[in-house]
């Protein structure tokens, strides 16, 4: 029951390897698994107690000399020096205790990412029981607002989406599907299964359990994050090769001292106390203080900078970095998605602004759009069948639903379009809902009375541009509904095709009337003989400021890759629109880099501008290659699957915004504006002070 290719089996073959139905386990068979599985929760490795990890910070080498220190400033009555190394030694065993503790609060802010409960059935029944005792071959039941409780396989759907971001890193909810799928498919397209902590947003589901505890994905990041060993920084190798060569030097001058005094005739206890002495005196008890302070200064630097330090050897580490691997979603990008080009009346259009600020144009050609009854006909119809909203907090614009929807009510915000005014003079009275089969969404709005006294009812569709197209009889041509032909067809469906291929996520959008008195809603009644009206494109922009941070890394001789669970078209497009692949660069996603063993990947690995698809394995993988290249690696995240990746890093960078409380616990740094920018500007930080 480990297989993790149950996405490739249909749900009769589920049922029969997990020996279950529909109507679930009984009770004495789901007694007889908890026992055989254990419960579904995440296991702790015994490890170290908290005083066990205090102590081993006193077995580094300058730490026993200055303990050595103390002792004999004792007995030679000097209280007060042997005070102030004590404290000294105190301070720097509390420091590398606060880094080794670090894991296991990781392991436990994953753990709180658990669901308290689960309703599955029982022999036919409806049972709501401590998620901790789910088992394999449990049927569970999903609503809206539910944490999965263990990995399942989706054994039916009603349209069920669910937000995946704290595993995959995917910021939009995933619509799922029942449909088999092939045994490569990567972990965040496997749209039948769903996976321990996550959260369903919408419509239903049922599915059988095929994983718990430690099997799940989830579990398998808690033992990676269990079994990484961090290294040591390089400023730590250094101070421990200092303290390696001040100890040998100190005996050796208590060894000459000694001997001499012994030559000249002095008694062995005097000549071994003085000889003891001035090894003290050669030892440079304040060297951790000054070190500490230096690394103490930087930090609160950084911090002004936005870079949350949370461990002072990682200050140092930071001006060694070399390569950095940074996540694509909300680092180098804005996560806000933004519509970027429309295609209306056999022209394009493109649309100025990104992110959520409702302040832009539209540009046909080299000017301005004005007025146009068609782009205000396609803006309106695209925000009333829509279920999004924009709230301003202060100086910043809010998104307040799905991220596609929010990028259409920002479109038409920027044409002077107000949500809730249109909602108003247009009240919705009925809706086809958008589902993953359908793949499209019709609402239906009463409208004012017209000039004419009539009051027709709106259809208002949006979806995918050949579904909502193959509905289509009519289309909206120079200010006019005519007749949609093929050639004008095959015109959409090329414009379609163009703007995807540059990494654009498209819509297609219609409207038509029905009469005041209609009453029938099906979906092949509304969404029959619809009017196209155009395309709107979209993309989750770059931010501004990554460009010149680029540049800045360049200059200073580190090299940028980046790592993403996105599609591997729409990380090349951002890549290559802020200039991250130059000539020669690869780019490889999760299922190409399974072909190749450690001496090929290793071969190419600093050729790689890009990494799409890739899953928590992955990402150890890549860190892993670069160091064996001699890089000093600084991996960014904000995703759960980031957390054994930042841990394996030289400098693991969590997200302050996005983040996950695992990432931050993991990692040695936390961005509070998510930026790319930042990481540079801490990293000139970093050497100024190395």
């Amino acid at each position: 029951m480990s297989d993790r290719e149950w996405h490739s089996l249909d749900v009769e073959e589920v049922l029969r390897k997990l020996r279950t139905s529909e109507e679930g386990l009984s009770e004495e068979e789901a007694r007889r698994r908890l026992e055989e599985f254990g419960p579904n929760e995440l296991r702790k490795e015994k490890g170290k107690s908290p005083w066990s990890i205090f102590l081993d910070q006193f077995k580094d080498f300058l730490i026993l000399l200055l303990l050595a220190a103390t002792l004999v400033s004792l007995l030679i009555g000097e209280a007060f020096d042997a005070a102030a190394i004590m404290a000294i030694v105190v301070m720097s065993a509390f420091l590398g205790f606060l880094q080794e503790y670090r894991a296991e609060r990781a392991l436990e802010a994953l753990k709180k990412m658990a669901a308290p409960e689960a309703v599955v059935l029982r022999e036919g029944r409806e049972r709501r029981i401590p998620a901790r005792e789910v088992v394999p071959g449990d049927i569970v039941l999903l609503h809206p607002g539910d944490k999965v409780p263990a990995d399942a396989r989706l054994v039916e759907q009603f349209n069920l989406r669910v937000d995946e971001a704290p595993l995959t890193g995917e910021s939009v909810p995933v619509n799922k599907e029942v449909a088999v799928l092939p045994p490569e498919t990567a972990l965040a397209d496997r749209k039948n299964m769903l996976y321990a902590g996550t959260v369903v947003t919408y419509g239903r589901g049922k599915a059988a359990v095929v994983a718990t505890g430690m099997g799940t994905e989830f579990g398998r990041i808690a033992q990676m994050i269990q079994t990484v060993v961090e290294e040591e920084t390089p400023l730590e190798r250094r101070m421990a090769e200092i303290g390696k060569w001040l100890g040998i030097g100190s005996l050796a001058v208590v060894a000459v001292v000694a001997l001499l005094g012994l030559l000249r005739g002095h008694a062995l206890l005097e000549m071994f106390l003085w000889g003891v002495s001035l090894a003290v005196a050669a030892v440079p008890e304040a060297l951790p203080a000054v070190v500490t302070g230096a690394l103490a200064i930087g930090v609160q630097r950084m911090a002004r900078r936005n870079a949350i330090v949370r461990r002072l050897p990682a200050v140092e580490t930071l001006g060694c970095t070399t390569f950095i691997c940074s996540d694509k979603t909300g680092t180098l990008t804005k996560n806000e998605m933004t519509v970027r080009r429309i295609w209306l009346d056999g022209e394009t259009i493109e649309v100025t602004g990104v992110g959520y600020e409702p302040e832009g144009e539209f540009i046909r050609g080299a000017n301005a759009i004005e007025e146009d009854e068609g782009l205000k006909l396609l803006l309106r119809t695209a925000l009333l069948c829509n279920d999004a909203h924009l709230e301003r907090e202060s100086e910043t614009w809010t998104l307040i639903g799905d991220p596609t929807e929010g990028a259409l009510v920002v479109a038409a915000a920027k044409a002077g379009l107000d949500k809730k005014e249109l909602d108003r003079l247009y009240p919705r009275i009925a809706e086809v809902p958008f589902t993953s089969e359908r793949k499209r969404m019709s609402t239906i709005h009463t409208t004012p009375i017209g000039a004419n006294g009539r009051s027709p009812l709106l259809v208002c569709a949006k979806g995918a541009p050949e579904i909502v197209l193959a509905r289509c009889d009519r289309i909206w041509r120079d200010g006019r509904i005519v007749e949609l032909d093929e050639a004008t067809r095959g015109e959409i469906l090329r414009a379609n095709e163009g703007m995807a291929a540059d990494a654009l996520r498209v819509l297609g959008v219609a409207y038509k009337e029905l009469p005041p008195d209609a009453s029938d809603f099906g979906e092949d009644v509304v969404e029959r003989d619809l009017v196209f009206l155009g395309l709107m494109a979209m993309i989750d922009p770059p931010r501004d400021e990554v460009r010149d941070a680029l540049r800045l890394c360049e200059r200073a001789g580190v090299e940028v890759a980046m790592v993403t669970g996105d599609h591997k078209l729409t990380a090349v497009a951002i890549a290559q629109e802020l200039g991250m692949l130059k000539e020669g660069s690869l780019t490889l996603t999760g299922v190409e880099l399974d072909r190749l063993d450690d001496e090929e990947f290793e071969g190419i690995v600093e050729d790689v501008g890009v990494y799409a698809r890739v899953s928590p394995e992955h990402k150890m993988r890549i860190v892993e290659a670069l160091k064996r290249r001699g890089h000093i690696v600084a991996m960014t995240g904000d995703g759960v699957n980031d957390a054994p990746a930042l841990k394996r890093a030289d400098m693991g960078v969590a997200m302050g915004i996005t983040g996950t409380e695992v990432t931050k616990e993991a990692s040695d740094m936390v961005l509070a504006d998510d930026n790319f920018a930042t990481i540079v500007a801490a990293i000139e930080e970093g050497r100024s002070i190395y």
